[in-house]
């Protein structure tokens, strides 16, 4: 006798309500793919927007405190450390807004490409910024966003120091997701000392090591140097950096990570209520095999299988459907970006691997699932139950 079509035979002898599990199943394990998607996209954004061989010196009790500004020559004199450049927030809130919308800093102009050498701002770009005191350099998400052009004259009133600064836009960083508006540190500071104060401090120090080995004893020089000083540093990568930055989320992730959990035992409850209601509603039948001679192997076997074919088709069906959904997207980005990749979004798209874990762990759940109603079903004696039913 063959098995098999006699699972399948038995599968479908409730139509409506394989389809409705299978229906909680597919859709259960198309959220699972999803979800599975956000640790490894959380950490390819982290990736993609930071370097290796950068490092963020900042003071020891947050970012929100400053440190002198002569502790950028000293970081500069450490052995390893290819360029250094200190950052100041300015905190500028564009026209009538009120509010600060986009990262705003005053940085040292000279150093910029030395630092920043992967951002691929245009060398003419960066000699107009070091030669123009009002002029900024401005990412491309911003640039977008209010619509600025190169050329522009545009204000920004400080929301951190009692000014406010016209500019001209001189260039652009050419990345569609660069948010930043850097100005020249030595307009604020002029800018400042003309209501008599001084602007003699910086709040991260950003360091680029000649080789990616060297930045862990750069970050350990960076640290011993001003230990037991006024101001105490904590030195860590970039990446580091902006994983402690947008610390929520982690926290996000974590959640995500326990829904996950959590619709994968609500599938498995799924499962396992369908597999004990076709065991109870065939106890006649299970009795009667039994009696003819199928034994309990058998019987356990088939009814096992029923509920792993059933779990692993729809669990397959709906990880399929996400990656058919991740390879429009590749596709749709490709031909209106001219081929190129979605940045990344990309780390965020279902992959084989997730699809493949995906219909296994559809798989573990019919087995997990079928396994007690099989084996009560299975271990029952025969005339026990005949006697129930007839």
């Amino acid at each position: 006798m063959k098995y098999l079509p006699f699972v399948f035979r038995n599968l479908f002898r409730n139509k409506l309500r394989t389809a409705l599990t299978g229906g909680a199943i597919g859709l259960a394990m198309l959220l699972v793919c999803f979800f599975m998607t956000m640790p490894g996209g959380i950490d390819r954004l982290l990736s993609e927007i930071s370097s290796n061989v950068r490092v963020s010196v900042h003071n020891k009790g947050g970012v929100v405190y400053d440190l002198p500004s002569a502790y950028v020559q000293r970081v500069r004199g450490i052995p390893g450390v290819a360029a250094v450049n200190g950052e100041v927030w300015f905190g500028g809130a564009y026209e009538d807004e009120g509010i600060v919308t986009f990262p705003s800093f005053a940085i040292d102009p000279d150093t910029v490409g030395a630092v920043w050498p992967d951002y691929g701002i245009d060398p003419l770009v960066l000699e107009k910024f070091r030669r123009q005191r009002d002029a900024v350099i401005v990412g491309r998400e911003t640039m977008k966003k209010y619509r600025w052009r190169i050329g522009q004259q545009v204000s920004l009133v400080s929301t951190i120091w009692p000014v406010t600064l016209a500019f001209k836009i001189v260039g652009e960083i050419p990345n569609d997701r660069a948010p930043h508006f850097w100005m020249q540190r030595e307009y604020l500071a002029q800018a400042l000392e003309a209501q008599d104060r001084q602007l003699d401090t910086v709040g991260t120090i950003w360091v680029r090591v000649a080789d990616p080995t060297l930045v862990h004893d750069v970050m350990t020089r960076a640290v011993a140097m001003f230990r037991n000083s006024p101001a105490e540093v904590n030195a860590e990568t970039e990446k580091s950096f902006f994983a402690s930055f947008f610390g929520s989320l982690q926290s996000f992730v974590q959640i995500i990570l326990v829904v996950t959990g959590l619709v994968a035992l609500c599938v498995l409850c799924i499962a396992a209520n369908t597999a004990s209601m076709a065991v109870r509603e065939r106890s006649r039948e299970i009795a009667v095999l039994r009696a003819i001679g199928f034994g309990r192997g058998v019987i356990f076997g088939m009814l096992v299988a029923e509920s792993v074919v059933l779990a692993t088709a729809a669990g397959s069906a709906g990880a399929l459907l996400t990656y058919a959904f991740s390879a429009m997207i590749r596709t749709l980005s490709g031909s209106s970006m001219g081929g190129t990749e979605v940045g990344a979004l990309t780390g965020f798209l279902v992959t084989r691997e997730i699809v493949a874990r995906g219909i296994a762990l559809s798989a573990v759940v019919g087995l997990v699932a079928g396994i007690a109603p099989a084996w009560g079903a299975a271990r029952r004696p025969v005339a026990e139950t005949l006697r129930e039913v007839f």
